[in-house]
Formats: C-alpha cells, structure tokens, sequence
C-alpha cells in the first residue's frame, strides 16, 4: 500500500494508527490529517525517537495495511 492512499482515506486509517502508537492523542492525530512528516514528527516528540526511528516504525505500519 503506498502512502496516498492513506493519506486519502485518513478517517479510515486515524484508528489504526491510534491504535499503534497508543502516545498519541484523537486531537494530535486528527491534526496530522494524514501528512506522513506531520505523523512522524508526533511519533518523534511522544516516543523520544530519532525521525529516522520514526519513518522506519511508520514504514513498518504501512506494510501490514
């Protein structure tokens, strides 16, 4: 799945990924609306990691949608 399609149904993909990093706020995610840099920058600032730790968990998310 690539990353448009996400980006282009995010209602339906909010949930997964609320349900993957759990840190994240229904708001904080809501405001990403489906921008991968916006994701990837929230799970850098919940979990303490580094952007490339934090683009490798969302490619990780991403081959199992």
């Amino acid at each position: 799945m690539n990353w448009d399609r996400i980006e282009g149904n995010w209602k339906e993909f909010k949930g997964k990924a609320i349900a993957q990093w759990g840190k994240l706020t229904d708001d904080e995610v809501d405001r990403a609306e489906g921008r991968r840099t916006e994701l990837a920058g929230l799970i850098q600032q919940k979990y303490g990691k580094t952007r490339e730790e934090a683009e490798k968990d969302i490619d990780d998310w991403l081959s199992r949608q």
